[in-house]
């Protein structure tokens, strides 16, 4: 049940004034990434799904990527499913069914050792379960998944979890909802055109988004955002800690900050866009591009292809 709460005016942002090229074009790169996940995503359609590698001809387009603390695996979330970066630079499935396929997993977050939220639509061969998938959860490493709230009401193409705090965005109405008792009821935030939310950890109030705009921040659990004054144009974030966050652009370009995403700095970049970014403490990150998986131990600085 969704505790409705009152919906701030529409569009809160500062809007920037002062564009370079090179921002112009990195704008186009992330309104081309936000059109391309705005609504119900169909296996094997998606044009993303046709440019990537064999790696993820069985994964169709990756649309999260996570360590699962239990054993410190990677796993990758896309439209056919779950699955785990193996050691020798292959993807397995998680799901119990890998020959029929599992759901459409369009936005995904590791919540625990061997706990995920995930949101979507239901594997094709899947007539029973509701349309859009709301959010569900797996308890067991993505083997199988059970519902938890807002079955065939709402499609999270984009989550993040703390605790029992839970942050995602409703991709049918372009809405920030925010729970905070694991996902079982929700309450309605602010209009927000954003591609990916992050987080803070320890704090359910800060909450980052990535924007045409830049990057916008709240401190009020998503009733408001503000843009972040001189910040880079990101596609994904990703909190390592309770006050270091990374983000990745459209043109592969990883930036950090460490007062919160106050300020950012420039660290590296990658070869490809991104699909989907992950930061651990102590500068360890996993980025999953339109090309493989790479991973850093440096913060950003050089990255190195795992698969």
């Amino acid at each position: 049940m969704i505790d409705r709460q009152p919906v701030p005016h529409p569009n809160p942002h500062r809007r920037r004034t002062r564009y370079r090229p090179a921002h112009a074009l990195l704008t186009a790169g992330i309104a081309v990434l936000l059109a391309g996940c705005g609504g119900p995503a169909q296996p094997d359609t998606s044009p993303a799904a046709a440019d990537t590698t064999s790696l993820f001809d069985q994964v169709g387009h990756v649309h999260g990527v996570g360590v699962d603390p239990a054993d410190g695996g990677i796993v990758i979330a896309g439209h056919h499913g779950l699955f785990g970066l193996t050691g020798e630079g292959t993807l397995a499935p998680r799901q119990d069914s890998p020959q029929t396929g599992g759901p459409d997993l369009m936005g995904f977050t590791v919540a625990g050792p061997a706990a995920y939220l995930a949101s979507g639509h239901p594997a094709p061969q899947d007539t029973s379960t509701p349309n859009p998938l709301g959010l569900v959860r797996s308890t067991d490493g993505g083997a199988t998944w059970e519902p938890v709230s807002l079955h065939g009401q709402v499609d999270f193409h984009a989550l993040d979890v703390d605790g029992t705090a839970v942050v995602g965005l409703d991709a049918t109405r372009g809405l920030l909802m925010t729970s905070s008792d694991s996902g079982r009821t929700w309450q309605e935030r602010t209009p927000l055109a954003a591609l990916d939310v992050a987080l803070a950890p320890g704090d359910g109030t800060r909450i980052l988004a990535t924007t045409e705009d830049g990057v916008v921040a709240s401190r009020d659990s998503g009733a408001t955002f503000t843009t972040v004054a001189d910040s880079p144009l990101l596609a994904y974030l990703a909190w390592a800690d309770d006050g270091t966050v990374y983000g990745i652009g459209p043109d592969g370009t990883v930036h950090a900050s460490t007062d919160q995403g106050v300020t950012w700095q420039r660290r590296g970049g990658t070869a490809s866009p991104p699909q989907a970014i992950t930061a651990e403490p102590g500068g360890r990150l996993t980025v999953v591009t339109d090309d493989g998986v790479e991973q850093s131990t440096d913060g950003g600085a050089t990255l190195q292809r795992l698969a």
